[in-house]
């Protein structure tokens, strides 16, 4: 079982986390569709699906936040996580490191890197970890302040190790498109 206050913390984390990743997709749409057809896991036809996943994103970090939508939107969650996790783990394995992930902001470009793979594949369990059973108690104003600054700790700490992990690889030329030429 998955104490409330832990459970809260996890879906208002993981909320957070979808809605920023949705609005630096929607920034800069555009951008984004390059970087998703760059990956060339979809057929070019159904490339126009790249508009969709911002909005899928946003979808599930408001489920999230609410307790009968937070089930589902935790398998949708995990499930985005590691498609995200096997295309750039198909691409490395391609020999194309040169991708931009497409998860930085407007102005950032990233590269791939296996760091991103594993990355995502621990944010998925932690994500499924929401589908544990709750155990039933009330929640306290203790539990208010461990949900919130939790929640702000969890943001910085994913912020830094994203910084920190991504420094280890070049950046991209801020060109458009998805490969480097």
């Amino acid at each position: 079982m998955i104490d409330p206050a832990v459970g809260a913390l996890l879906a208002g984390a993981f909320a957070l986390l979808f809605a920023s990743a949705a609005s630096h997709k929607l920034l800069d749409l555009g951008r984004f569709a390059a970087a998703f057809r760059a990956y060339e896991v979809v057929p070019p036809a159904l490339s126009g699906v790249a508009l969709l996943v911002p909005l899928i994103e946003l979808a599930i970090g408001a489920a999230l936040l609410a307790t009968r939508s937070r089930p589902p939107a935790a398998v949708a969650g995990t499930a985005l996580l590691l498609t995200y996790a096997a295309a750039i783990g198909v691409n490395l394995g391609r020999g194309r490191r040169n991708l931009d992930c497409g998860c930085g902001g407007p102005r950032e470009r990233r590269p791939i890197g296996p760091w991103m793979v594993w990355r995502n594949i621990a944010l998925a369990a932690l994500l499924a970890a929401l589908l544990l059973p709750w155990e039933p108690r009330a929640l306290g104003a203790a539990d208010a302040v461990t949900i919130g600054a939790g929640t702000a700790v969890a943001a910085l700490l994913y912020m830094c190790v994203d910084v920190l992990l991504g420094r280890a690889a070049p950046r991209l030329p801020r060109a458009r498109g998805g490969e480097q030429s």
